[in-house]
Formats: C-alpha cells, sequence, structure tokens
C-alpha cells in the first residue's frame, strides 16, 4: 500500500446519466485532479448547460483547490464530458485519457464520417499507457490499462484509491458492457482479474464511475477491491472467464444503446470540444441512419 497521504475524494452525482465525478485531493498541497466531468446536454432541444460543472467549480472554488489534471477513465457514450468548460476555468490543467484512444477515434471517425477529426489523441493534452505514473502533489498516481468495456478504458490509482471508471462498479451492480465496437468480455475479464484483482490490495478503496442504485437503494460510489472479489455479482475472485463472458453476452444482448451515444462520442472524440461550426457559425452533431444499434 502507498504511503502517500491519503487523498481526499469528493463524489458529485449527476442525476440525469447517473454519471459520478470525482474530486481528488492532495491534502497536502491542495493539488487536484477532476475525473470524468459532465456537460448537461438537453437531447430535444440540443442545448447545453453547465450546472454540474458549475457544482465542480463551486466546491473547487471553496476549497481553494490547486486543479492541476482533467482527466477521462474512457470515451464516455453516456454522458458528453465538461472536460472544455473546466480548461476554460483552469487553463493550466492538464486533460488526459488512455493511449488507445486512438483506437476508438479511429473507429467512430469512420461511423460518423468526421472528416474535421484528427485520430490521433491531440484533442488530450496527455495519453496515458499501462503503467505511466504521474504526481498529484505529495500522492503517486498511477495507470492502470484495462480494455474491455471499450480499448482505451484506463483506471488511475490515486493514493490509497482507485478510480474505475465503467470497468467495475458496486458490487450489487457488477460491471461495464462489452458490446461496443472494440468491446470484449475476455478482455474486461483480464482487466479485472489481472489489472485490478491482482495488482491492488484488498484495502484499497474503490471509486466507481456510475451507480444506478438498482432496487431503488440510497447512492454509493464507494467500495473496495476486497469487497469486490468477494462479492461483485458478474465478476468476483472465483468467477470463470467462460462464465463471465457467457453472462455479459447474454445481458449485453438484451440492451439498448445509451440515450445519448450519438451527442456524446462526437463530443468525447474531441476532447469536449464542438463539432467544427459550419459556414452559419453553428455546430452540428450527426445521427448515423441504420447504422449503429441492432435492428429491430
Amino acid at each position: 500500500m502507498s504511503s502517500d497521504p491519503k487523498p481526499r475524494v469528493h463524489g458529485i452525482f449527476h442525476k440525469g446519466t447517473s454519471t459520478m465525478t470525482f474530486i481528488v485531493t492532495d491534502p497536502t498541497s491542495l493539488a487536484t485532479v477532476i475525473l470524468d466531468s459532465v456537460l448537461d446536454y438537453d437531447a430535444p432541444s440540443g442545448r447545453t448547460s453547465n450546472e454540474h460543472n458549475e457544482k465542480v467549480a463551486e466546491y473547487c472554488r471553496v476549497h481553494s483547490l490547486d486543479v492541476r489534471y482533467i482527466l477521462e477513465t474512457h470515451v464516455h457514450a453516456d454522458h458528453l464530458t465538461g472536460a472544455m468548460y473546466l480548461k476554460g476555468l483552469y487553463p493550466d490543467a492538464k486533460t488526459g485519457i488512455g493511449s488507445r484512444v486512438t483506437e476508438v477515434q479511429q473507429t467512430f471517425s469512420s461511423i460518423f464520417n468526421l472528416s474535421d477529426l484528427r485520430a490521433d489523441g491531440s484533442q488530450f493534452d496527455l495519453l496515458f499507457d499501462d503503467g505511466d505514473e504521474f504526481s498529484l502533489g505529495s500522492v503517486t498516481c498511477r495507470v492502470i490499462h484495462t480494455p474491455g468495456h471499450t480499448p482505451a478504458c484506463v483506471c488511475y490509482v490515486i493514493g490509497d484509491a482507485v478510480f474505475t471508471g465503467d470497468t467495475i462498479f458496486m458490487p450489487d451492480f457488477g460491471t461495464a458492457r462489452c458490446d461496443f465496437p472494440g468491446g470484449s468480455s475476455f478482455d474486461l475479464y483480464d482487466s479485472v482479474m489481472t489489472g485490478l484483482y491482482g495488482k491492488l490490495d484488498d484495502s484499497t478503496r474503490v471509486f466507481v464511475g456510475h451507480d444506478y442504485q438498482p432496487g431503488g437503494r440510497e447512492l454509493q460510489f464507494e467500495t473496495t477491491i476486497g469487497e469486490e472479489k468477494r462479492s461483485n455479482k458478474q465478476l468476483n475472485a472465483t468467477t470463470s472467464k467462460d462464465e463471465f463472458a457467457a453472462w455479459r453476452s447474454e445481458r449485453d444482448g438484451a440492451l439498448g444503446m445509451p440515450n445519448l451515444i450519438l451527442p456524446a462520442l462526437q463530443v468525447n472524440l474531441r476532447g469536449g470540444r464542438m463539432p467544427t461550426p459550419e459556414s452559419n457559425g453553428v455546430s452540428y452533431l450527426k445521427i448515423p441512419v441504420n447504422l449503429i444499434g441492432r435492428e429491430k
């Protein structure tokens, strides 16, 4: 276990997308990372707003935090990132994501026919590889590449805590789906068994990227590696790879596409930027017809 100071973790829940944004702070220097921010988006009107971002910013203001990083665990399909709004508030902060984002960009650049998208990761300040380390003040941070949900998923180990994004959720919900392009239940199994359960102490605090509150229970977003290994309903320490893959395949086959997948991907592939404005100064999001999802 790390001997670094224990980071302070504050979670802000975005109810509309069941997303957790985490504000993680070195208690010594107040150096801070914001993980998985959210831009509010009203699908019927196509309008964005920053109610959630302002909650994040207000917390940082009240506590005089030094925001140094604005990071993503992956290219989200269920919400739009608020990274660019926050970058405007904290211009010295570095944005970052897993280096295999380029694969996701290449895949969806083709699907959406995005002629203005450079599929080289240049939309982000930092591209992380497995095992990369960086400092948050006096706290050591490490990146674990955890493909399966998407090829580019990463988890961030910050001091005694790990932030898992969509890789694993609370034990009573399980894991992320694996049926998006480039996803793989076999990869996710290895990512969890080897990358998380195998490398992290049981006492490691786990902070999950979403909580869907199964059964209507109260919001929960913190557990431990030991508890996940004991009781994750889909993937615990005794689950076999074939058992998990079969369960995940059946479950994913019954799922529809996330409500915001079409706008979210087009924005998140660009690191939170809107598409290049057209001749009238307006940005437009595309809707590919009969291309994404399954036939009814």
